[in-house]
């Protein structure tokens, strides 16, 4: 207990320091700022903000990137309950009873005891975080190559299962992302591998380019393809503090979408994408009067946001204790701490603290921002809301060129994030979820990695991956998983509860 005492007041020291509140404001601002304006994800975001993040301290770079995170999550539910259009993925809930509050009169008690839900949710997370942080890292630091090639393989497998859609295409876009991780020239042996002779493609493709090209313009093009129409709420906002009624109907779903949406967090995945659509299904199922559901129930806004901020956070459990990261957003983070020579997993808490105590910090300061920008600004997002997305989107575009090409001042880097925005758009239209592909690209350099070392290790004996306990308790499990999730009854469950 003393010792995490003395950790989080380490934490607070680094995340307090003037540039570090600095730019924990700055990620939350941008974040909220690009969670209430439809068709700007947090990966688009995040992508676009990695070359800026060169000049910063590792510290300071990774505070901003989480507060991006964390902002566009809050950001989301004030597009889904005012407009009816979820800015994030994870806000989708939040418009079935959000909006109707806000048609009903109440919008301003939906964003109040969503910001409060939230800000409760994000500080439970990130003790969470605190208390879980150092027993898993010790327990990482008796991980092998063997150990680590097969958590790898579970958290691949992970992907496949919480994937919407269907599992084969899930499965085929780990795979090409773990092909794409390969080309490039093999460290080894010195060996170029599917560069086609082509020399820009000898140092391999750039994670920020892929990330930038498959999300950022893909997500352009997407949202160009799609009429737009935006139901502004027109009535008065409203009074923003919930009264003790409204308190006594919605604290139950926020304690136990907490806990829904922190457990979930930490599943490899994707797992913190579930946690709103989870916390919903209980609520309604929970409910004394179910048909309040989808009519203006609070308990419908409270749950999901609380498990939705819940989830953002727990996620970084898994990527700053295993250095593995459980979604496309982490695998971002991956990319900025290789970028910043920080290699994620278990050396950061005992080599990099300051990193790691210092982000756990940031993320409750960054909460406390995030109550503070979000209910007195209401009406400044409210004016944002209406500008037209044709007149945002050439803006976007631009910044990803720049931002592209400013990293190795490259002019194929910004023609590669049009030809990956294209691929990324046709996978979106056949129905191929991208957000696997990218984590196959960061897991899949990782995973080679890691079993070469075993390998050599065992002398070339692929028995090792089965003698070692830790390592074939977690191929068991992968396996078992699969097929599990490959069972035509299970398969068909598994698509109605993504469908519902």
């Amino acid at each position: 207990m003393n010792d995490l005492i003395a950790n989080l007041s380490l934490g607070f020291g680094v995340a307090l320091s003037l540039q570090n509140i600095g730019l924990a404001f700055l990620g939350c601002l941008v974040g909220t700022l690009i969670g209430v304006l439809p068709g700007v994800g947090p990966i688009a975001t995040i992508a676009m903000l990695l070359p800026i993040t060169f000049g910063l301290d590792p510290v300071g770079a990774l505070i901003m990137l989480a507060g991006i995170y964390y902002g566009a999550q809050y950001g989301g539910s004030t597009t889904a309950i005012l407009v009816n259009i979820p800015g994030e993925a994870t806000s989708v809930v939040t418009t079935l009873d959000g909006h109707q509050m806000a048609r009903q009169g109440r919008a301003g008690v939906a964003l109040g005891i969503a910001a409060i839900g939230s800000f409760f949710a994000g500080t439970v997370a990130t003790l969470v975080i605190a208390a879980l942080g150092a027993p898993l890292t010790k327990l990482a630091l008796i991980f092998g190559p063997a150990e680590y090639f097969a958590l790898m393989v579970m958290g691949l497998v992970f992907a496949v299962v919480l994937a919407r859609g269907s599992i084969l295409k899930a499965i085929a876009m780990i795979l090409v992302g773990v092909l794409l991780s390969t080309v490039g020239t093999d460290l080894e042996t010195g060996q170029e591998r599917m560069t086609f002779g082509l020399p820009f493609l000898s140092d391999g493709i750039d994670f920020a380019v892929l990330a930038m090209g498959i999300f950022g313009v893909a997500e352009i093009l997407r949202n160009l393809d799609q009429t737009e129409t935006r139901d502004v709420v027109r009535q008065a906002i409203g009074r923003l503090l919930p009264n003790r009624e409204d308190f006594k109907q919605a604290y139950p779903s926020v304690l136990r979408g907490t806990v829904i949406g922190s457990i979930l967090g930490i599943l490899p995945g994707n797992g913190a994408v579930l946690g709103p659509f989870a916390s919903y299904t209980v609520e309604k199922k929970l409910a004394k009067d179910p048909s309040r559901f989808g009519r203006g129930a609070i308990e419908g806004v409270a749950g999901p946001e609380s498990a939705n901020n819940a989830g953002a956070q727990t996620s970084f459990i898994p990527l700053l204790t295993l250095g593995i990261p459980p979604n496309a957003v982490m695998a971002l983070m991956v990319g900025a701490m290789t970028i910043h020579g920080i290699v994620p997993g278990p050396q950061v808490m005992t080599k990099n603290p300051n990193l790691f105590w210092g982000m756990i910090a940031s993320m409750w300061v960054g909460n406390l921002m995030l109550l503070v920008i979000n209910l007195p600004m209401i009406g400044m997002w409210v004016r944002l809301l209406k500008v037209p997305y044709r007149l945002m989107f050439p803006a976007i575009l631009m910044f990803c060129s720049i931002g592209i090409y400013s990293i190795n001042s490259l002019p194929t880097d910004v023609v590669f994030i049009g030809l990956f925005g294209i691929i990324g758009y046709m996978l979106i239209k056949f129905g191929f979820e991208p957000a696997p592909m990218l984590l196959g690209f960061v897991l899949g350099k990782l995973m080679e990695e890691n079993l070469r070392r075993a390998l050599i290790l065992s002398r070339g004996s692929l028995a090792t991956f089965i003698e070692r306990p830790v390592s074939a308790g977690l191929l068991a499990l992968a396996v078992f998983l699969l097929v599990l999730a490959l069972l035509p009854s299970i398969r068909k469950g598994r698509d109605e509860v993504f469908v519902e």
